[in-house]
């Protein structure tokens, strides 16, 4: 069997054995990530090749006398922790084989404009860039209601929830023809008149599959919610951010004979009103089908605004698919994690410990390694090469925080966990920026922080400070103060190291952001030997997984083990089974939604973007309680809040407990009327192949039997 290092160097642990990595983990590198030929042949003669692969790609962008030594540092690196995200593993080094893709996980669409000419340019834009293995994110708020006057065409529109569709038809075919499922963020304001559509979009069978959906959460909406007050849903939601030549070409496209257009403080027209409700029913609906379904995500985004590094110049209207990248129009990142579980040092024992030193090694050379993927990043659009190439932002999270605190005998959750997430987080924070300024004495700040800007009204009301500093409107200033001294999250870090802040503020930082925290699904499952995803505990020590399959009808079922059940079982005891472990072995089920939040809060103080996280409800959990976890998560500061309640009845994921597989009965009608059950884990024949249950249910009610 193939093995995987999980653990310290000999010279510094006598835990240095290799823990096997289960074939599930071989399965999904090969498939994913190994690099092949056009006929299949690997070239990647197993994941030690692909990681030199990755790291001689990125040191060839040092100077050629160097470029020996960052090779040996980042390979280094990547042999004890550093574990990039998974368009760099899959496309780094493999230009000779696949010259038009990218090593950019993630992007978000340029404004989407509202017309026909712009909203079609916008769908060739995203199918170039799904093309070339990025997810793309989207405002869907600039486009106007259905049922609105096209002056042009003399006819009502469709809204854009039917434009919506045209995008999850393109990513779907995209995606089929490109073997990699294309991963999509649709997001709408809380203010749009269809955003009650948007919030209940996903119901419909088979309906925008290829999205993720989250809304975009006012501070006032919240505060209507909490006084129980009116809201009011108009278009554009947000007419406050459009200059007068925006309004004036919205206004031309409306016959307006009631006079429902609001005006602004100078009388001119901003907006057009359509319907007045009460936010708690807007909040209820959206509560209803969060509770149902899983969807749509909530992103505080003035919040997420309000601290994002880049206020000055930048304003961010949504998110890359799974949430941890707010990014503004054309904004690109590139990902990465470090796998916590390197750095534990005598695991399961009384003496178990974090290794810091190490950690913060993996994390300094990681960064530099990050920082050398903007060079390579192969996006499709200029606009997009423009923006990363100008703001050099990136995020760096980790993965394994659950794995590591069970194998430091810390349950998820406590308080010692909370404290150690937090150590960890910033740790990585204080290493990256530190890194950021060596960076910048080597090779120069980002070109953004060496701009002047011109200080307005606006900034100054943001950031009351500037007027104490002496600055007023007018006055230019560089982009590395505005950056270093004025971000929210920089005076943060200069609670704790105030010279190196002002170091950066005095040179400019290399890059604008370093930090987010990923889901990390495959890249965990995969080379993390199914380490714990991103932050949050293991999802089960033992559960199915259902992956897609070349030739195969309907999803495959796997068997998946925790990593901290294999390393129980190499170190303490072979024969351990998953239901009969030490209590510190905690799964996503046990672990409370208050726990969950105080996890994220804890990371969120010192991730300077945000966080994917999604908080575990119990299937039985009231609605009135489910509802609560959304005021406190806003309460503690969050950027934006995701949870998940499994239901059976209508949800079937990507990864399965073995219970609730073995106790959900799924329905079948067959062409003479006759109907017959099975239990969701029941294997069962099919038009030539076997497919569990639930499985076959899913695909069939879903329309995508036959089609992966």
């Amino acid at each position: 069997m193939s093995t995987i290092s999980r653990l310290s160097s000999p010279a510094q642990n006598e835990h240095s054995e290799q823990v096997p990595l289960q074939a599930a983990s071989l399965d999904i590198w090969d498939s994913k990530y190994r690099l092949k030929a056009a006929d299949g042949t690997a070239l990647d003669a197993d994941i030690a090749a692909c990681r030199a692969r990755v790291a001689t790609a990125l040191a060839a962008l040092e100077t050629p006398e160097q470029q020996p030594h960052w090779r040996g540092e980042f390979l280094w690196a990547l042999e004890h922790g550093a574990i990039p995200a998974g368009r760099i593993w899959s496309n780094a080094g493999a230009q000779a084989v696949k010259p038009e893709t990218s090593t950019i996980n993630c992007v978000v669409s340029a404004t989407v404009p509202d017309s026909m000419d712009g909203i079609m340019s916008s769908l060739h834009a995203a199918a170039l860039t799904l093309k070339g293995g990025s997810g793309i994110g989207y405002d869907f708020s600039t486009l106007r209601p259905r049922g609105a006057f096209v002056r042009g065409a003399g006819s009502q529109t469709s809204g854009p929830l039917s434009f919506m569709d045209v995008f999850d038809a393109m990513c779907f075919t995209v995606s089929s023809a490109g073997g990699r499922r294309g991963a999509q963020m649709a997001c709408m304001d809380i203010g749009h008149p269809d955003i009650a559509q948007f919030i209940t979009a996903k119901q419909a069978d088979g309906r925008l599959r290829q999205f993720n959906l989250s809304v975009l959460v006012r501070r006032e909406f919240i505060d209507a919610v909490r006084a129980d007050a009116e809201w009011v849903l108009a278009f554009p939601a947000f007419a406050h951010e459009l200059d007068q030549a925006d309004i004036e070409i919205i206004y031309r496209s409306f016959p307006d004979p009631d006079g429902l257009y609001t005006q602004d403080e100078q009388g001119r027209t901003a907006q057009k009103v359509y319907a007045r409700l009460p936010a708690r029913e807007l909040w209820d609906r959206i509560m209803q089908s969060t509770y149902e379904r899983a969807e749509p995500g909530f992103i505080l985004i003035d919040e997420v605004n309000d601290l994002n590094n880049n206020w000055f110049c930048e304003s961010i209207r949504a998110s890359n698919p799974c949430g941890e990248q707010p990014l503004p129009p054309n904004g690109a990142c590139l990902l990465g994690s470090v796998d916590l579980t390197h750095f534990v040092i005598a695991p399961f024992s009384p003496e178990a410990s974090f290794d810091w030193d190490r950690y913060r090694r993996c994390v300094a050379i990681f960064t530099r390694m990050l920082d050398n993927v903007v060079e390579i990043n192969g996006l499709p659009l200029a606009a997009q090469v423009q923006e990363i190439t100008d703001k050099r932002r990136h995020g760096m999270g980790f993965l394994g925080l659950g794995s590591t605190l069970a194998m430091l005998g810390m349950r998820y959750g406590d308080e010692a966990s909370v404290e150690f997430t937090a150590a960890v987080a910033r740790e990585l924070a204080l290493t990256g920026w530190r890194e950021a300024l060596n960076l910048a004495r080597e090779k120069g700040p980002a070109p953004l922080l060496l701009k002047e800007f011109t200080v307005t009204e606006a900034m100054l009301h943001q950031r009351p400070e500037m007027v104490e500093d002496g600055y007023g409107v007018g006055d230019t200033v560089p982009g590395r103060i505005l950056h270093a001294r004025y971000s929210r999250y920089m005076q943060r870090l200069a609670e704790v190291d105030p010279e190196l802040v002002e170091q950066l503020a005095e040179l400019g930082a290399r890059f604008t952001h370093h930090s987010s925290i990923a889901p990390t699904g495959t890249i965990a499952l995969s080379f993390g030997n199914n380490a714990s995803n991103g932050i949050e505990p293991s999802f089960s020590h033992h559960y199915y997984r259902n992956l897609i399959r070349p030739g195969r009808k309907a999803k495959e079922r796997i068997d998946v083990y925790s990593f901290e059940l294999l390393a129980w079982r190499h170190f303490k005891d072979p024969a351990a089974q998953a239901d009969a472990l030490p209590e510190c072995f905690v799964s996503s089920a046990q672990v409370t939604p208050q726990q969950h939040l105080q996890i994220q809060a804890a990371a969120q103080r010192w991730i300077d973007s945000a966080i994917s996280k999604t908080i575990n409800c119990p299937t039985e959990i009231p609605f009135e309680d489910f509802k609560d976890i959304y005021w406190q998560g806003a309460a503690l500061g969050l950027k934006g809040c995701t949870t998940f309640r499994y239901n059976p009845e209508v949800f079937q994921g990507v990864l399965v407990r073995k219970e609730e597989a073995e106790q959900t009965v799924y329905a079948f009608t067959l062409a003479d009327g006759s109907v017959v059950e099975c239990k969701g884990s029941e294997l069962v024949e099919y038009e030539g192949q076997q497919h569990t249950a639930a499985n076959l249910y899913d695909a069939i009610k879903e329309g995508y039997y036959g089609r992966l």
